[in-house]
């Protein structure tokens, strides 16, 4: 059994070509490949812890994630995300790893997957990028938009000037031109693709400022408290994407979508099936397109599998 740290993870996941490897589980996913039991969750005070595992069918290993947000944690001086993998065989049922990846991999794969969303969704010509977020995902998702876009003009939303002045100067080292706001209106306005990444649990983008042909990916509300859209969105979307339709059916902006009567589950298409190509994606630069992701097991279990099996290589 190995053990393997947050260092080593690190040191692995550039080289690893993380997109086509979570492509690949999100359309098996779709296909009805996967075994993902509903979301183990506890929902304390100060924050939220998940656990996701599932295998893939004929697949080598099976996956159990522990992932964890506390929220106030960086006032302490602490990150707000941690978290393990444990990776076992299907065969055999023997643990072959600990990845304490300190919720580092969770991240990523979250990353990537905004940048698989953009990547089908976004529309062709993307004048400016909005952030709704200044901490740890909204830089990740950022970073990784750069694999799937040409796109480096940035307006980030964030409600301090310490953080958005931190965001600014961190990501223009990334090559990035970044412009902060404290109005999402602005974000909505000016930019066509926008990401989503914060623990909010009001709506902090208005369908009334929504413009044609921008996409929004939301990727902050994981749980059935957290929205971070307004539901009428949804409502005016011409195009609304799942990660999982039926864990967005409990949690996540199509959750507060349909309990507030804007949307029905059967214009609801899911991600795995539009990268397949079985279903098409955007049909035009006019078309408001969002999608909703929750976090799917199965990104864990190919992440995991790939940081093994590049460690194993070495």
């Amino acid at each position: 059994m190995k053990i393997l740290t947050l260092d080593q993870i690190k040191e692995i996941v550039p080289s690893i070509d993380l997109i086509p490897a979570i492509e690949a589980g999100f359309t098996a996913y779709s296909a009805g490949e996967a075994v993902v039991p509903p979301v183990g969750e506890l929902l304390l005070d100060r924050g939220d812890v998940h656990i996701k595992y599932g295998y893939l069918e004929g697949d080598k290993y099976y996956v159990i994630k522990i992932a964890s947000g506390f929220y106030d944690n960086p006032r302490i001086g602490l990150p707000s995300g941690n978290g393990l993998m444990l990776l076992f065989s299907q065969q055999t049922g023997e643990l072959l790893s600990i990845l304490l990846d300190e919720g580092y991999l969770t991240d990523t794969r979250t990353a990537v997957a905004g940048a698989i969303a953009a990547k089908h969704l976004a529309p062709r010509d993307i004048e400016r990028i909005g952030i709704v977020g200044t901490g740890t995902q909204a830089r990740m998702q950022l970073k990784h938009l750069a694999s799937v876009s040409e796109c480096r003009d940035v307006l980030v939303f964030g409600r301090g000037d310490e953080q958005l002045s931190r965001y600014k100067s961190e990501m223009e080292e990334h090559g990035f031109s970044i412009e902060v706001t404290r109005s999402t209106t602005d974000i909505l306005q000016s930019c066509n693709l926008i990401v989503t990444t914060t623990a909010s649990k009001e709506p902090l983008l208005e369908a009334i400022h929504v413009r044609e042909g921008i996409h929004i990916t939301a990727v902050g509300s994981d749980t059935p408290q957290k929205q971070e859209l307004d539901s009428v969105i949804l409502q005016k979307a011409g195009l609304i994407v799942a990660d999982s339709i039926s864990q967005c059916l409990e949690r996540g902006e199509i959750h507060k979508a349909i309990e507030a009567g804007r949307i029905s589950v059967n214009e609801v298409i899911e991600l795995g099936n539009i990268i397949a190509g079985k279903v098409g994606g955007r049909t035009s630069e006019e078309q408001i397109t969002v999608a909703d992701l929750t976090g799917v097991a199965v990104q864990d279990i190919k992440i995991a599998t790939a940081v093994y099996e590049a460690l194993a290589e070495q």
